[in-house]
């Protein structure tokens, strides 16, 4: 590999695209790039880390701006110390998110077990498992 990537190289060796590559650059995740003397950008072959680095964090459901709190990107050696409490608040997230889903998909259960096919009847029906009356106090309160 090259000491210097151009865009489309780059964008190869991290496995996305040159749109993605111009974003995270805007974002302010990759430094500005330096140019050559025909105006292409050049980057050094630590961008490659970087771009996993980011990719990876966001696999793991981080959004842009905590990857952005995550990253020096000026030295691009990766996650800071903070990422094993960051680490923590993402999987207390994930795991809340996941209640969620369990709760959501044993009324969905309910639901058919109950044999539920007509909404306006349902509704009405005190024995229905769909959580009407939980939306009515949400949206009042």
């Amino acid at each position: 590999m090259s000491t210097t990537l151009r865009s489309g190289q780059l964008a190869r060796e991290a496995g996305v695209n040159v749109q993605t590559l111009r974003y995270y650059e805007r974002r302010g995740l990759l430094p500005t790039p330096r140019r050559s003397l025909g105006g292409h950008r050049e980057y050094d072959s630590q961008a490659v880390t970087a771009l996993r680095v980011i990719r990876g964090l966001a696999r793991l459901g981080f959004t842009l701006t905590e990857i952005g709190e995550l990253i020096e990107v000026g030295s691009h050696r990766g996650p800071r110390p903070g990422l094993r409490a960051a680490a923590t608040a993402k999987l207390a997230e994930v795991d809340a998110k996941i209640d969620h889903l369990t709760q959501v998909r044993a009324t969905l259960t309910a639901v058919l077990a109950a044999d539920c096919s007509d909404l306006a009847e349902c509704s009405c029906d005190p024995a229905c498992p769909i959580p009407f009356a939980e939306l009515d106090g949400a949206a009042s309160a």
